[in-house]
């Protein structure tokens, strides 16, 4: 299972820009799941009426999407939220990362009931459907990523280096090598340059390569298809 500051047991910052701030996995996972909300939300916008079969390839690609934010807000709720309520003046940021958890687990659930009733009959109106509970869940999502990247990143910076991070750290590694290879080759899926860029700064080329490509075939196969021109 990919942590969610990332899939290895090192988390390294680097400065993008002086207005970007600080890049780091966390960031790189959000902007995936950015891109992935954007591409269902055009995806299902131009569904064709009837379309069972791409239907159902939606419905993959979200329920992969759905999965990879589960195990990354497990691993916050689980590993990093409980070092976090130690740390001076964030107890009550904890409090509410753990409602808007909440809140996103609904969304996103209300999203996985449309996207599978669309799936189910292919129709115009289950896609538009479909399109507004993601619309909705995006809304919700972009909520909580933008509050962590702004007021939980700060306050963890200064702890990276501390051996109670270190600890954390451990617990945040990948629980298989098909999760990682699957997570890997779905970050790196249309990845910005700066995500890119960082990404190569903090793990060795070769590793993702192979990562993504061998042990990430599953997703190759299952869910990049959603996203490549018919």
């Amino acid at each position: 299972m990919s942590g969610p500051f990332g899939p290895t047991p090192v988390v390294r910052m680097v400065m993008v820009s002086s207005m970007a701030g600080p890049m780091t996995m966390n960031r790189v996972i959000h902007a995936a799941v950015r891109r992935d909300l954007g591409r269902l939300e055009s995806a299902l916008a131009t569904a064709p009426d009837g379309d069972r079969a791409r239907a159902r390839q939606l419905q993959v690609a979200y329920a992969n999407l759905h999965d990879q934010l589960k195990h990354h807000h497990e691993g916050e709720d689980t590993h990093v939220f409980p070092f976090l309520a130690t740390v001076e003046g964030a107890t009550e940021l904890v409090e509410v990362m753990e409602t808007e958890h909440q809140a996103m687990a609904d969304a996103l659930a209300g999203a996985q009931t449309a996207m599978d009733t669309y799936a189910s009959t292919g129709s115009a109106g289950d896609a538009h459907a479909a399109r507004e509970a993601i619309l909705t869940a995006h809304e919700v999502v972009e909520r909580h990523l933008h509050h962590e990247e702004n007021d939980l990143e700060p306050l963890l910076l200064p702890h990276l280096e501390t051996p109670e991070w270190k600890a954390v750290e451990k617990q945040l590694r990948p629980a298989s090598l098909t999760e990682s290879g699957r997570f890997m080759a779905w970050v790196q899926d249309g990845m910005p340059d700066a995500e890119r860029a960082y990404l190569r700064s903090a793990i060795p080329t070769p590793v993702t390569f192979l990562l993504s490509k061998l042990a990430g075939r599953s997703y190759h196969r299952d869910v990049a298809p959603a996203w490549q021109p018919g």
